[in-house]
């Protein structure tokens, strides 16, 4: 039975749950406060990461957080300041910061992964679209030796579950990239993992959706959620009053102040990045790779070359701090000795809000205080990696069919 269906939010979460939705026979209308092409979905690494099945709270991690804030180039930085929100969302992510959280989180990371994978090279093959899909694996790049048996041990862990990870040495990691000298102890090579060019894929989905009969209104701020009956009756925005059989929370940083609205509990806290794109690049990088050390993450797209990386917890804010830019700028030599890099104007680097639940898993799945109420946010990095799956998952649950993957481990009500 067709359904009218509202989603809040069109980043690459809502675009993805909009295309499975209209697949499927229902009238999908998209609103979201800004521009559709402004979100982190455009400008990010274009990474898909089946490799990337460790959640951000894990072992180590809240320690090389504190040693990390006092460096203004560093690749983490939580902005101390007076909210109630951060503390307890930094609560949160300190009880979920270890090896228990990890091994129950794992599997069902990599679950959504392979399947947003999947669902990629479906789209690859099957939609009258091109958006610069390839599968050429990721190389995690290190320097030293204490980061390395990290990564070793997360290669260990990988193969354990499934996911293909090759321990390379130097002269190893070279070999793949033929075109540009690699100063590295060693890597660890994931061969299943792919990307693509995210403007490509965000312009030509709006146009497939546009193109198959959905409403996307950008610009638009929501005012007020009304309920009713234990369902979402209406949402306000724009001056105007939009009603639907179903809504879907897909708002990235801002789900968790619209779930306010609702008096839901969805603890989020925006992590904003930066990149900046190299064009006409005559040498280039053939695989993507991420400096370790650094986290730096670096895409080939075409004949540019993608640099992106920081995660700043300072809350929903838009500036740019630059020194953050010049990190990421000061790691490149160190790890290509001969790719000269300048930092880039302030005018020419992107930056994006991921959106981080405290435990470093998404939320999806219905609402139990509305019955009409879909929740698809919290994917922190691995938004457009997830994507497909999400949406596919949110369509699922639309219809009242049983999820393609077991989706407890992302119930969105866990911290009510």
């Amino acid at each position: 039975m067709s359904k009218n269906i509202l989603i809040i939010g069109g980043g690459i979460i809502g675009l993805s749950s909009a295309y499975y939705l209209q697949r499927s026979g229902h009238k999908v209308t998209i609103i979201d406060q800004a521009r559709l092409t402004d979100g982190c979905s455009f400008g990010n690494a274009g990474m898909i990461v089946p490799s990337h099945f460790i959640p951000l709270a894990s072992p180590g991690m809240v320690a090389k957080g504190i040693r990390w804030m006092f460096n203004s180039r560093s690749p983490f930085f939580v902005r101390p300041r007076l909210s109630l929100d951060l503390a307890k969302w930094g609560w949160q992510f300190i009880r979920h910061a270890n090896e228990q959280h990890v091994k129950r989180s794992a599997p069902a990371l990599k679950e959504l992964s392979l399947l947003g994978k999947k669902l990629y090279q479906d789209w690859n093959k099957e939609l009258p679209i091109r958006f610069g899909y390839h599968e050429r694996g990721l190389l995690m790049l290190y320097k030293s030796a204490a980061i390395g048996h990290e990564e070793e041990e997360t290669a260990e862990m990988a193969n354990r579950l499934g996911i293909e990870a090759k321990v390379l040495n130097q002269e190893q990691v070279q070999a793949l990239e033929p075109d540009v000298r690699v100063d590295v102890l060693g890597g660890v090579f994931f061969p299943g993992d792919a990307h693509l060019t995210p403007r490509e894929l965000v312009e030509n989905l709006i146009r497939l959706l546009r193109g198959g009969g959905a409403t996307l209104l950008e610009s638009t701020a929501i005012s007020s959620i009304e309920t009713k009956g234990g369902k979402v009756s209406a949402v306000v925005a724009g001056g105007e009053k939009y009603e639907a059989d179903e809504i879907v929370l897909a708002a990235g940083s801002w789900s968790g102040i619209l779930a306010r609205k609702l008096d839901l509990n969805l603890p989020m806290q925006a992590g904003k990045g930066y990149s900046f794109t190299l064009m006409d690049v005559e040498r280039n990088v053939k695989v993507p790779s991420i400096f370790l050390e650094a986290r730096v993450a670096v895409t080939p797209m075409g004949n540019t070359l993608r640099f992106g990386g920081t995660m700043e917890i300072i809350g929903v804010d838009h500036s740019i701090n630059m020194n953050r830019v010049r990190g990421i700028v000061e790691s490149i030599p160190k790890y290509y000795p001969e790719m000269t890099v300048a930092v880039p104007p302030q005018e020419e680097v992107w930056h994006g809000l991921r959106p981080c639940s405290p435990d470093g898993l998404p939320y999806i799945g219905r609402s139990s205080k509305y019955s009409n109420l879909v929740v698809a946010s919290g994917h922190s990095m691995m938004g457009l990696s997830l994507a497909p799956a999400t949406g596919k998952l949110v369509s699922e649950l639309v219809d009242g069919v049983k999820p393609s993957i077991e989706i407890s481990a992302f119930e969105p009500g866990r911290f009510q």
